[in-house]
């Protein structure tokens, strides 16, 4: 019967770990497969910008003119400008903090409290051995310190092509662009999404991280490299389920 239970026990905390990873026991011995190119728009998580846009302006039209209205140049503008256009994002992070915090607090608090005449009855104290005038002394001390650093630093530099998925009222292009890079058994991801202004593409098709507004950045990977540095899923949820 014990040994009947081990092997319950045993199997049942096998198939807990193996249904969390399905594809890496099929993949075994083999690199990571790259995900397909898929449409954007199409996805299931996917949700169309909604932003507070200004009045609708009317559009006039010059005939017999060779200049278009709102044309950035004579002939034709080969920066991205629609839905499914092409640009290069130029990622750029290089972000560095040091905050050190030094706090110390302390005060001295005395109190006394005495009598020296109260309707007489300080002779019967004095006869007692009391003094009337140091009748209650109170004394109190606190003292706080504390101290706090933060030192970070963080730097990304590569680029990344992103397509046009949507045209804001306002004429802002919404972005988003992901890159998957495969080196032996290990995938490195790298997504971009965000609100850009076709003024701010520069003129080689391209634009710079820091100038993407509600951008959303996230560089990360997965194989056999991140398996590892990974905690197991049992440790997992020990580390969520005990409160020490």
């Amino acid at each position: 019967m014990r040994m009947s239970r081990l092997l319950l026990i045993t199997a049942a905390a096998l198939a807990t770990a193996a249904c969390g990873a399905p594809d890496r026991l099929r993949n075994i011995g083999r690199a990571p497969a790259l995900s397909a190119v898929e449409n954007p728009q199409a996805q299931p998580g996917y949700r169309p910008v909604s932003m507070p846009m200004p009045e609708p302006q009317p559009i006039s039209h010059n005939p017999n003119s060779l200049w278009r209205n709102g044309s950035r140049a004579f002939f034709r503008d080969q920066r991205a400008q629609r839905v499914g256009d092409i640009l290069t994002i130029k990622v750029k992070i290089t972000d560095q903090a040091t905050v050190q915090n030094t706090t110390t607090r302390s005060r001295n608090n005395t109190e006394n409290f005495g009598a020296p005449n109260l309707f007489g009855l300080e002779n019967a104290a004095r006869v007692r051995g009391m003094d009337p005038s140091n009748l209650v002394t109170l004394n109190g001390q606190m003292g706080n310190e504390g101290r706090g650093a933060i030192n970070r630093s963080e730097q990304l530099v590569t680029n990344v092509a992103a397509v046009v998925t949507q045209i804001l009222p306002n004429g802002n292009l919404v972005l988003e662009g992901k890159q998957e890079i495969r080196v032996n058994f290990e995938v490195r991801e790298l997504i971009v999404a965000g609100i850009v202004r076709p003024e701010d593409i520069e003129s080689d098709n391209t634009i710079d991280s820091a100038k993407i507004a509600q951008a959303r950045i996230g560089y990360g990977g997965r194989g056999q490299i991140t398996d590892v540095q990974q905690p197991r899923y049992g440790q997992q949820v020990m580390d969520v389920l005990l409160p020490w």
